[in-house]
């Protein structure tokens, strides 16, 4: 059994290898799988005590690793974008909430702003969405008065919709905005 500090130094294969087992399990960004690959050398290098040249040299590969997995096809930012947007606009987040998602996982703004579904009543359904998972607006069981109301509204501005898509979802029939709901909920 060897030492931490005998481990030999990530190379471009072993950080291929780990890169694959990684997009096997997680869908990624480029820049989200650079840091996984990053945090391995990071890793390593403070168990081997590594030498800065070593350490250099391993997140080169980490970089040559990602160029080669981007020109394979087997990492694609705009898929990745397309796929996570969709889902979560499904899943009842504004167009500004899935922005400063994919944001995080560092995908550019413009490739976001392409992202989110284009149809155009998309924010709206995803406002839909939230609330009914929250069972506001038209889906709420009773009556509202203006308190409720304003709190409904809330919600939805705190998820990240205009003043304007948040009064439209509150104020839509019940079989409008199921209609809606289940449109956005189609490939």
């Amino acid at each position: 059994m060897t030492e931490a500090g005998d481990a030999p130094a990530p190379d471009q294969a072993s950080l291929h290898a780990a890169a694959l087992r990684h997009l096997a399990r997680y869908g990624t960004s480029a820049a989200g799988l650079r840091r996984v690959l990053d945090r391995r050398v990071e890793r390593w290098a403070r168990s081997a005590a590594a030498e800065p040249e070593a350490v250099a040299r391993s997140k080169q590969a980490v970089r040559a690793v990602i160029a080669r997995l981007i020109a394979a096809g087997a990492l694609d930012d705009d898929a990745f974008a397309a796929g996570r947007a969709r889902r979560l606009a499904r899943s009842g987040h504004s167009r500004a909430g899935v922005a400063a998602h994919l944001a995080a996982r560092g995908i550019g703004r413009e490739t976001a702003r392409a992202a989110f579904p284009d149809a155009e009543d998309a924010e709206l359904a995803a406002a839909l969405a939230l609330a009914r998972r929250r069972r506001i607006g038209p889906f709420r069981a009773g009556a509202a008065d203006a308190e409720v109301r304003r709190r409904e509204l809330g919600v939805l501005a705190r998820a990240g919709f205009p003043r304007e898509v948040a009064v439209r979802a509150l104020a839509m029939e019940p079989e409008a905005a199921e209609e809606l709901v289940r449109r956005l909920r189609q490939p």
